[in-house]
């Protein structure tokens, strides 16, 4: 068990993280996670919790907090009348489904190999932040039939690999398919409902090594960072809501798709051993 003085600047990282975790949820719709996860990854590794499995504890507890987010944004963005409960009726059996089968995929990899995914993956995001354009287009309207059957589930599957709500794929996608940015990062909103939903009643039956895991922890979610960030994020996401339909967020993304790529090939230098 780490002392106090070592673990009362953890506590306040988390709280730091948690607030603006929240905000980029509200206000980008990417999806704290993406700030989580290598959050809580250094965090635990900070406490002596280094192990094969601590990738899992990351991913697991960040889609926990998700759960209340998610939530907490989707009712603000409702009460603007922004969320198209049509496409989040049609897409949630596929989201949750890739949800489940990711949480399957992450208890059979080590964390090293998890990290290198997540790495991979938010480097793909960041650059999509950085360098996507509103007026890309894949289509005039979301995929129905065979489309969605496919692209339902990697939005799940995918966002668990991450650790992720729905907004860091569904906002892109819903965008490319001619959904009103504004109106998808609600939806996106929903999406991590359904992300979070199975895949955390999933990571709560994953056993974690006794030695392995902080203390608190219930399967491979950890209740105190889970606890700690909700604190944050249930007082900030609102505000990132607000913030999202009072003013261009373009800006705004530019700079955080540098800190993501930052975040990613920082991961992706400790996964090579540099």
């Amino acid at each position: 068990m780490p002392d106090l003085a070592h673990l009362l600047p953890m506590l306040a990282f988390l709280m730091a993280v948690g607030a603006f975790a929240g905000v980029i949820a509200g206000l980008l719709g990417v999806g704290g996670g993406i700030i989580l996860v290598p959050a809580f990854f250094y965090v635990f590794t900070a406490l002596g919790y280094g192990s094969d499995e601590l990738m899992r504890m990351c991913l697991a507890t960040s889609l926990a907090t998700i759960i209340v987010t998610s939530l907490r944004s989707l009712a603000s963005h409702n009460r603007k009348g922004a969320v198209d409960w049509a496409i989040l009726r049609g897409w949630a059996p596929g989201i949750a489904l890739g949800a489940v089968l990711g949480v399957l995929v992450v208890a059979a990899l080590r964390s090293t190999v998890l990290q290198g995914i997540f790495g991979v993956l938010a480097l793909v995001v960041g650059l999509y932040l950085g360098f996507g354009r509103d007026r890309w287009r894949l289509g005039d309207a979301m995929p129905t039939g065979i489309g969605r059957a496919i692209l339902s589930p990697a939005v799940g599957l995918l966002s668990v690999l991450m650790g992720i709500g729905g907004g860091s794929f569904g906002v892109p996608l819903m965008t490319l398919f001619g959904v009103p940015i504004h109106r998808a990062v609600a939806t996106a909103a929903g999406f991590g409902v359904t992300i979070a939903l199975p895949s955390v009643v999933g990571f709560l039956f994953v056993p974690i090594a006794p030695e392995a895991r902080p203390p608190y922890t219930v399967g491979a979610v950890n209740l105190v960072a889970f606890v700690v960030v909700i604190a944050m994020t249930l007082i900030t996401t609102p505000m990132g809501v607000g913030l999202a339909h009072r003013m261009d967020a373009r800006p705004l993304k530019r700079v955080f798709a540098v800190f993501l790529v930052l975040v990613a090939l920082n991961m992706l230098r400790k996964v090579a051993g540099f």
